[in-house]
């Protein structure tokens, strides 16, 4: 019969944890990097700026 050591369930938690916060880091990165909506916010103000004649 084979016995199974079983990881501590703290230690199962902490590295999904930190996978995840890699994943979420990972994310955000591609995110900003890929941001379509930046340059659309910072036009916005300035079109609110302009009126009509």
């Amino acid at each position: 019969m084979k016995t199974y050591n079983k990881i501590a369930t703290s230690k199962l938690v902490a590295r999904f944890d930190e996978e995840l916060l890699n994943i979420l880091r990972e994310d955000l990165k591609a995110f900003r990097t890929n941001d379509q909506f930046a340059t659309s916010n910072k036009q916005v103000p300035a079109q609110r700026n302009l009126k009509a004649a």
